[in-house]
């Protein structure tokens, strides 16, 4: 052991001076880290529409040639400050139903243009795209994001808290634009329209945003933050109306400029959206009869006033929403999937308290997922979020059936409510209370509580300190139950600093919430410096950094900790790669862990190293390649691990992905070997016509897995979805699980007039 160590150590040194010298020698011909003074915040003002528009793209009604046009964009990347190279007018108009932006978007390449895919909520960093940005209560802090392409898709969501969910994530994210976490909600979708056109002086888009889909204060004439953002793809430009610094996104809030003169209606939202389902299911594990079933149900969506909404749902289902990608599990701690289901997706960063994926006082895929992602039935609920007398409001109720299969209760009927109230205070600061609770509606002694407190202050544009306290209740838990977290991060152009300090005390148990472990103290420190070289055309930008994490029992004893340190080259045209990275890790195991079957690792602590490669090929190619690879030491031996993601798109309609993902272990304890694979193929009939498929073979779990979905889609998610999904499993007893088909309708009636 000490001359591993002695080894350890002389890499450790080495890898820091090769990191050093690297920065030094980039730094050297980087750009003047000579700050431009801030920008006055531009301001445009909205004009009513006289006429009728037609949405069809073309801009030809004469009411937008009386606009005034909105220009004077300038590049937020790749060369910050500078005027944009391709010129851009937008024209904002309104009328008593929605909001109208018009967008001309010039090109002098127009066969240049990436048009992209024809998928709703594509990334659209990998094409062209046209961004608007709308903070409705001029608040700084919150906000609705509105995109397209030249293909004509819809790209929505909701920001809350400028996007950011804090430093100190478990996989030691930080800050800004190389790291951000939170609450940017990019599956929220919407109830609004978009229509595109490309000639031969560029492209151009149309929109219309009912102000129904909007929340908003009270009063005629109103002002609201506005930024507007444009990509060119094959320049890998990022243009921005109210400039954002680079290390940012259109998240940037604060940074927004403003709209003023829109009069929306005092009006309130009426909507409601039945559905109807008809399903055939198979269950073969206990050897079942294929069971025919239809069901009902609906979603209504009231205003009480312009900045209050209510939500009701009633026999809620979610057939419609695409499984989980599967992962490979090496460790001995809680695996995060993400919330898919669009009930939940609305205004869910109101609810988000703690540390994404790491401690989250509220997540909502403890309603109705029960263990092994059984579906537990939701028989309704309700939801009111919003803005009163200055606060922004979050209360939801839910109600779930009971589980039986046979003669047992598999799970209980619960009731799960949650409070949220949030204080926006000046200079991106704020200040908020939440409480959750799950209680069996059969037995009153079975329940769990958790209440808690956070905040962010905000100091100048680069310090913020985020934190948050919480205590638990649980009837068979008598011990500590309390969590904290304080973090900070100084941000500029050129650096990027982070740190964060969490306890989680032993019987601290947010059953309504995401615990990534229990029962720890986390230590967490980030250096990262930005290094440009404007002057080599094809280089876009080196960060070198450094990422320390460590998690100790609550009483000190040492649980796991990593040393990282790498450096990220990203090139002009979006390709990117880290190398070397190098992974300095400590383990330690308190009992038995079994790693794999007939694979057991002893108590102890282990130390080790590991090489790292993360990689991408520039994604807006019709062929791309992504990923992840490491090779090194694991516990009492060594591994190799690769993440291959394979990406073909050889037309804007069609889309496939294999991912390969694989783990060779060999310890003096045993060898094994883990491969995950999935193979995703879309194809997008058009915007809103698609057939998209999932197939997974996972050896861990002895699983194989298909999803198929065909979708009509009509506003806001909803129209006719066929789906089919079957689970086989694999190995020594290959057999069948279960095999399901469902078609389902749903449909929005807007009531309000």
């Amino acid at each position: 052991m000490p001359t591993l160590r002695a080894d350890l150590g002389a890499l450790l040194a080495t890898s820091l001076v090769l990191h050093c010298s690297l920065a030094a020698a980039l730094a050297a011909q980087s750009e003047s880290t000579i700050h431009p003074p801030a920008p006055a915040r531009p301001v445009v003002q909205a004009a009513r529409a006289e006429g009728v528009l037609k949405l069809d793209g073309r801009l030809d009604e004469e009411a937008w040639s009386k606009a005034v046009p909105v220009t004077g964009f300038t590049q937020h990347e790749p060369f910050e400050g500078k005027p944009a190279t391709e010129r851009t007018e937008v024209r904002i108009l309104f009328d008593a139903q929605a909001l109208y932006i018009g967008a001309r978007l010039y090109d002098s390449d127009p066969a240049g243009i990436v048009h992209g895919e024809v998928r709703r909520d594509a990334d659209l960093k990998d094409q062209d795209a046209f961004v608007v940005m709308l903070d409705t209560f001029l608040d700084r802090q919150n906000g609705f994001i509105f995109g397209t392409t030249p293909a004509g898709i819809e790209h929505d969501g909701q920001v809350t808290k400028e996007g950011e969910g804090g430093f100190g994530g478990p996989m030691g994210t930080g800050p800004g634009a190389s790291g951000q976490t939170g609450s940017a909600n990019l599956n929220w979708d919407g109830t609004w329209k978009v229509a595109t056109a490309v000639d031969s002086a560029g492209w151009t888009a149309e929109f219309r945003i009912p102000f129904e889909t909007l929340r908003y204060a009270g009063g005629k004439s109103q002002r609201w933050g506005l930024n507007l953002v444009r990509f060119i793809r094959r320049k890998n430009e990022e243009d921005f109306w109210s400039p954002v610094g680079r290390i940012y996104s259109i998240y940037r809030i604060s940074q927004a400029g403003t709209l003023e003169a829109v009069e929306p209606p005092s009006q309130r939202v009426a909507r409601v959206t039945p559905y109807a389902l008809g399903s055939l299911h198979r269950d073969f594990v206990n050897g079942t009869p294929t069971d025919a079933a239809a069901e009902f149900g609906a979603d209504a969506k009231l205003g009480i006033t312009p900045s209050l909404t209510l939500d009701l749902t009633y026999n809620t289902d979610f057939a419609q929403v695409e499984v989980d990608e599967q992962q490979i599990n090496l460790t001995r701690f809680n695996l995060f999937f993400p919330e898919k289901r669009p009930f939940f997706l609305e205004n869910a960063g109101t609810f988000s308290v703690g540390t994404p994926e790491s401690v989250e006082l509220f997540f909502s895929r403890r309603i109705g997922i029960g263990a092994g992602t059984r579906e537990v039935p939701i028989l309704g609920g309700g939801r009111v979020t919003g803005k009163l007398a200055g606060f922004t409001l979050g209360l939801l109720d839910i109600q779930t059936e009971q589980v039986r299969v046979l003669d047992s209760t598999l799970v209980p009927p619960d009731n799960f409510a949650v409070v949220r109230v949030l204080r926006e205070l000046p200079h991106r600061s704020r200040i908020g209370a939440i409480a959750v609770s799950r209680l069996n509606t059969d037995s009153t002694g079975d329940y769990n509580l958790t209440v808690g407190a956070d905040g962010r202050l905000g100091l100048g544009e680069r310090v913020s300190i985020d934190g948050y306290a919480a205590h638990t209740e649980t009837p068979d838990r008598a011990g500590a139950s309390n969590s904290w977290s304080l973090a900070g991060t100084y941000v500029t152009r050129q650096w990027e600093l982070g740190a964060a300090l969490r306890q989680v005390d032993a019987d601290f148990n947010p059953e309504v919430g995401f615990l990534e472990r229990p029962a720890f103290r986390f230590y967490n420190f980030r250096i990262l410096r930005h290094l440009r070289t404007p002057q080599l055309a094809w280089f876009r930008e080196a960060r070198p950094h450094i990422t320390f994490r460590q998690y100790d029992e609550v009483n000190g004893d040492p649980q796991s900790r990593l040393l990282h340190i790498d450096t990220h080259f990203l090139l002009a045209n979006g390709s990117f790669f880290e190398a070397p990275g190098l992974n300095f890790i400590r383990e330690r195991l308190p009992q038995e862990f079994d790693i794999a079957p007939g694979v057991q690792l002893q108590p102890g602590t282990y130390d080790w190293f590991e090489w790292q490669m993360n990689y991408n090929t520039n994604l807006s190619a019709p062929f791309s390649v992504g990923g992840k690879a490491s090779l090194g030491e694991f516990y009492t031996g060594h591994h190799a691990a690769l993440l291959a993601n394979f990406t073909a798109r050889p037309n804007h309609k069609t889309q496939a992905q294999l991912r390969l993902n694989y783990e060779n272990v060999h310890l003096a304890e045993g060898n094994f070997v883990r491969r995950l694979i999935g193979l995703r193929v879309a194809y997008a009939f058009t915007p809103s016509v698609f057939l998209q498929s999932l197939t997974q073979y996972n050896n861990q779990s002895h699983s194989l897995s298909a999803n198929i979905r065909f979708g009509w889609l009509g506003p806001a998610g909803t129209g006719l979805f066929v789906v089919f999904n079957e689970g086989r499993r694999t190995g020594a007893h290959p057999r069948a699980l279960d095999r399901a088909v469902v078609v389902k309708f749903t449909r929005q009636f807007d009531l309000g007039g």
